[in-house]
């Protein structure tokens, strides 16, 4: 099996050392390095080479950008927020997964998993264009589908189509459903009558 390669980026070393044991415990990732900010793990990104980096929200915050805007080394990396705090919802789209402080082990490797899972399938981008898979998505949500009936429709799991809609909403700057649906209609990817009543 294996082993994928883990950055941890916290400012308390009770959280690093809890999560360190935690996971060398579990077996299926290997913590190659661990830091108080970000721009530490930036210097030695090429030669740390992770899988994931493990971001504590509150450094996440502190950021004039985005992590990926801020560190272009790390847009095709997966990045899982700690959330140790009460969150900003719209800081927490930058990541791929978010990990909650009472998170039992097994939910946390899931999370873990998810986020390496969803990076490579649909790595960040600066493009403003959609992808396919971002236009089905799309069309779904301006024809009034929840999530669960996107998954189920795209046959995807609920966290890639909330990735999905991330993304659209990074790409496109829409962040609701209304305007979500106007952008549809006048891109042609919808007329009229294929939305819901």
């Amino acid at each position: 099996m294996k082993r994928h390669r883990l950055a941890i980026i916290e400012q308390s070393a009770i959280i690093t050392e809890g999560l360190c044991a935690l996971l060398r415990n579990d077996g299926e990732f290997e913590v190659v390095f661990t830091g108080t900010d970000l721009r530490s793990l930036s210097e030695r990104f090429p030669i740390v080479d992770p899988d994931v980096v493990i971001v504590n929200s509150q450094v996440a915050g502190t950021l004039p950008q985005n992590i990926r805007s801020t560190y272009p080394e790390m847009q095709h990396t997966a990045l899982a927020a700690l959330a140790t705090t009460v969150r900003d919802d719209e800081l927490m789209r930058q990541f791929d997964s978010v990990i909650n402080i009472f998170d039992p082990l097994p939910q946390v490797v899931r999370k873990l998993h998810a986020a390496i899972e969803q990076n490579q399938t649909n790595p960040y981008s600066d493009s403003h264009d959609l992808s396919d898979r971002e236009r089905d998505v799309l069309i779904l949500v301006a024809r009034g589908m929840a999530n669960k009936e996107i998954a189920e429709r795209l046959n995807i799991s609920i966290h890639t189509v909330m990735s999905h809609r991330k993304n659209i909403t990074h790409k496109t700057g829409i962040k609701s459903v209304a305007g979500l649906t106007v952008y549809a209609l006048l891109n042609n990817l919808i007329d009229q009558n294929d939305m819901a009543l």
